[in-house]
């Protein structure tokens, strides 16, 4: 890693190279996917607008992308990392991503995004430190930790894909990994009175998790780039693909350990991780199994997690990554300009179960979608209305909602299924205003926070239930809309949603970067009559 700088940001250069390794940390040996050697990977650490080179060598026996879960990517879709923005990289070869971290800060995590991938590891923290010049709405923690928790299968990839593929649903995980490693196997060490930043991020496949550390209270201070209303839990609910910070004293009598507990949620039998939290200078570990976890186990039921969900707000009165408020945006006062009714579901297709959206269950195409925008490449994708539509049969498609650029929207998600889903949009943050049991109706937004909702880029569905979000579309691109459970991306669970204004000119780079001269072509795009224009 080295780092320059130019009169206006700092860039940092990395290299990693992406290769299997045999893991066993629930005792039977997989192969699984590392970043330089590492599961976890490495931290991408950046500070507000710095500028990442990240030169990603891909000595798997598959095409590889990674993508950043949750930096917004200003104006650069180009180096999104899914495989409807980048075409992939080939085994043996290489392919550099540049993006910036531009007027952002906050935790997040990157991780591959095509084919299952992520259900084998290759995933790996990312911090965007605020600048010195911006004030941070805590005092300055004593150090940080990056924790990254998920359920975890024994089984390999391959053999994921044999289940789904076959119409079969993935079985219950065996067990939960924290930093990569099982029950009892990660260590933490506190300072008796100091406090510190844990940085948390579910990266798992499919499971929501319960967080908590035996008999510490967790501040939270930060939820995806945005600083949220200070309030302390027992526990805290992150869901797939959700990540957070919370504050941690060390204000416990010094014993030889306590446990940080990672459980399954909404799932028999209950899973456990546990990691162990030492006070330097008072001794070796418990022994494993000293303190009984079911007295530590969180309660399951989705009203309890749906009214905590509903606890996590905006703090108004603090700079994120600028100076001024982060309430100074009055969301709650501006025109929706459109609602987008998005249905989950799942349907047998051509003999398969499947995964759908509004009916349609995602088929990939071989040409990047942005590819296609790009260069007017017709029959690559559909433009769908972003509503359900009446007696349409289940269908695959390759589908786009077109979206005008600098419109404010409303996206409702309606959960068919009985359990919970977590959805992400690349490219944005969006204000999280309501939630609700049952089928969503234009009476609900008398229910939302108009005030100071969480603004963030994952969010929860519960069980026949709907969560209602507000986002204002000032970041043009072709966008992912996705599940963040890797096993319902895999069935056809995303679309992507074109943010454009309307117009056949080429964007003006102050809305959106030209093409990189090191984009990679394939399918469509490969022809050599198109070239690079």
């Amino acid at each position: 890693m080295h780092y320059t700088a130019d009169a206006e940001n700092r860039h940092v250069f990395l290299d990693w190279e992406v290769s299997y390794a045999v893991r066993s940390p629930l005792g039977v040996a997989r192969r699984v996917i590392t970043i330089d050697g590492r599961l976890p990977g490495p931290l991408l650490n950046l500070t507000t607008n710095d500028v990442a080179h990240i030169n990603v060598v891909n000595t798997l026996d598959e095409p590889f992308l990674l993508t950043w879960n949750g930096l917004q990517m200003r104006r650069n879709s180009w180096n999104d990392g899914v495989a409807g923005t980048n075409c992939a990289i080939s085994p043996t070869e290489n392919w550099t991503y540049v993006f910036q971290a531009k007027d952002e800060v906050g935790s997040f995590f990157y991780r591959p995004s095509l084919g299952l991938h992520a259900a084998a590891g290759g995933h790996g923290p990312i911090r965007v430190n605020n600048r010195p010049v911006i004030a941070v709405p805590f005092a300055q923690p004593d150090s940080e930790f990056d924790v990254l928790i998920g359920d975890w299968y024994n089984m390999d990839v391959k053999e994921m894909r044999g289940y789904l593929e076959r119409g079969r649903d993935l079985p219950s995980p065996d067990g939960i990994l924290i930093n990569g490693l099982g029950p009892y196997a990660a260590d933490f060490t506190f300072k008796p009175g100091r406090t510190y930043r844990l940085r948390v991020s579910n990266v798992g496949t499919r499971t929501s998790l319960s967080f908590r550390i035996q008999g510490h209270k967790l501040l939270l201070v930060e939820a995806e780039g945005t600083y949220t209303r200070q309030k302390h839990y027992a526990s805290l609910d992150v869901h797939p693909g959700q990540s957070l910070s919370v504050l941690v004293t060390a204000d416990q009598l010094p014993k030889p350990s306590y446990y940080m507990v990672v459980s399954s949620l909404f799932v028999e039998p209950e899973l456990f991780g546990v990691a162990n939290v030492l006070y330097a200078g008072s001794g070796g570990l418990q022994p494993p199994g000293a303190a009984p976890l079911e007295g530590l186990s969180s309660h399951n039921g989705y009203n309890r997690s749906m009214e905590q969900a509903r606890t996590v707000r905006m703090n108004l009165t603090c700079g994120a990554a600028r100076p001024n408020p982060q309430g100074s945006f009055r969301y709650g006062r501006i025109n929706m300009s459109r609602t987008l009714l998005l249905r989950n579901d799942e349907a047998e297709i051509g003999g398969r179960r499947r995964c759908t959206v509004n009916g349609v269950s995602f088929a990939g195409a071989a040409t990047p979608l942005k590819l296609a925008d790009h260069f007017d490449l017709a029959g690559v994708f559909a433009v769908v209305s972003g509503r359900p539509e009446r007696r349409r049969q289940p269908s695959l498609g390759t589908a786009v909602i077109d979206a005008r650029y600098r419109d404010f929207v409303q996206i409702v998600f309606e959960n068919r299924v009985p359990s919970l889903q977590t959805w992400h949009l690349d490219g944005y943050n969006f204000f999280v205003a309501g939630m609700g049991w049952g089928k969503w109706s234009p009476d609900a937004r008398s229910t939302y926070n108009l005030v100071d909702a969480i603004y963030r880029s994952t969010v929860q569905v519960y069980p026949s239930a709907w969560t209602a979000v507000l986002v204002s579309l000032d970041n043009e691109g072709m966008w992912n809309l996705r599940s963040q459970s890797p096993d319902r991306r895999y069935l056809g669970q995303e679309i992507y949603m074109r943010v454009s204004q309307g117009s056949s000119e080429v964007p003006d780079p102050r809305d959106e970067l030209p093409m990189p001269p090191n984009a990679l072509l394939c399918g469509k795009a490969k022809s050599s009559k198109i070239g690079r224009a």
